[in-house]
């Protein structure tokens, strides 16, 4: 029994949602599953996942309000703090358990070891931060060099994550594809407006109530998923909308499939969900969040996904999804070659 442990970062379910198809090719492998993770990371995961085993990791605790650098500054004691107590937690474990052949951490820094083969996923080779982004990058790119690889989630050409993945630098990096655990499928387009939600608090309460104020006289169709994983699902009606707190793969799958616009935040996550499913969409990028920013203005210019602030969210947003953007992309299939990393060990 050859174990590999899977660590996404808790910050919204973006990371966690790329493991997804990753898990399953591990699956189909024949490897034994280790989940590591905290918040609505791991609650999400325990829900798609229920028959493989988890491991509670220490919590970042990451949030932020109007100014995303400055709170993650003053919280940097913290993050050093939680780096150690996550790696003493996956030191421990593998002490206790000698067949773990590999670890595939999502942007968890302290998950890796010197004695078994270990991956970082990220599409950020090169972190944005205004001013700071020398530093950001340096820092980050030390990080990575503590891996084995390095896998990036985007074609070589750096087709959707542009200049966030390309570096002269040898960081062992290899690029993966598009990681998405949805399958683009013919469904009956019955959603006139999707809007998903996601990310750290307040955000994603504070971009809720702004469509929500937008949306709910609309005569659309317009379907809301709120990004809030609860131990049950809930579903409700404000005004013109219908609202669910949270949908699992499957049912999100078919939802996306079966709408003819998508609204979501320019996490670099759901662009890969809608390049895969060939969907038209508008993104809201947080504000402050560099690389969210980074990301609407470059897709829009590629032609791809136009953006709204989310200060300008008004009626017009809806005379946006008029534009004549839209995306042909094909995705390929994981290649579980980059496995043999693991079976070695």
């Amino acid at each position: 029994m050859k174990k590999v442990v899977v660590a996404p970062l808790n910050w919204g379910l973006g990371h966690a949602s790329r493991c997804v198809p990753i898990i399953k090719e591990l699956q189909k492998n024949n490897f034994t599953l280790v989940i590591a993770s905290d918040g609505d990371s791991l609650s999400y995961l325990k829900k798609e996942f229920s028959k493989v085993e988890f491991l509670e990791l220490p919590s970042y605790q990451i949030s932020y309000g109007k100014n995303l650098k400055w709170s993650l500054f003053l919280k940097l004691p913290r993050f050093f703090k939680t780096l150690k107590k996550e790696q003493k937690v996956l030191q421990k474990y593998l002490q206790k358990n000698t067949n773990v052949v590999g670890i595939i951490s999502d942007n968890r820094f302290g998950i890796h070891s010197k004695d078994i083969p270990s991956v970082y996923i990220t599409h950020q080779i090169n972190v944005l931060s205004g001013f700071s982004t020398k530093f950001t990058t340096y820092f980050h790119q030390r990080i990575i060099k503590k891996f084995n690889e390095c896998w990036i989630p985007d074609k070589e050409n750096s087709l959707f994550s542009g200049k966030l993945s390309k570096t002269d630098k040898k960081l062992n990096q290899k690029y993966i594809g598009i990681l998405s655990r949805f399958e683009a499928k013919i469904s009956p387009q019955i959603i006139d407006v999707l809007i998903v939600l996601s990310g750290p608090e307040p955000n994603r309460s504070n971009l809720e109530s702004k469509l929500v104020s937008v949306f709910k006289t609309s005569k659309q169709n317009i379907c809301l998923v709120l990004g809030k994983v609860e131990k049950t699902q809930i579903t409700s009606r404000i005004g013109n909308i219908d609202v669910v707190n949270f949908m699992l793969a499957d049912e999100l799958e078919k939802a996306l499939n079966s709408s003819k616009l998508v609204i979501c935040r320019a996490g670099y996550s759901s662009i890969m969900d809608l390049a895969v499913l060939n969907k038209k969409a508008i993104l809201i990028p947080t504000k402050f969040q560099n690389e969210q920013e980074y990301l609407a203005k470059y897709l829009q210019e590629e032609g791809f996904f136009p953006y709204i602030n989310e200060s300008n969210i008004d009626e017009q947003i809806v005379e946006l999804s008029m534009g004549k953007f839209d995306i042909d992309y094909k995705n390929e299939e994981f290649n579980p070659e980059l496995f043999h990393l693991f079976k070695g060990k």
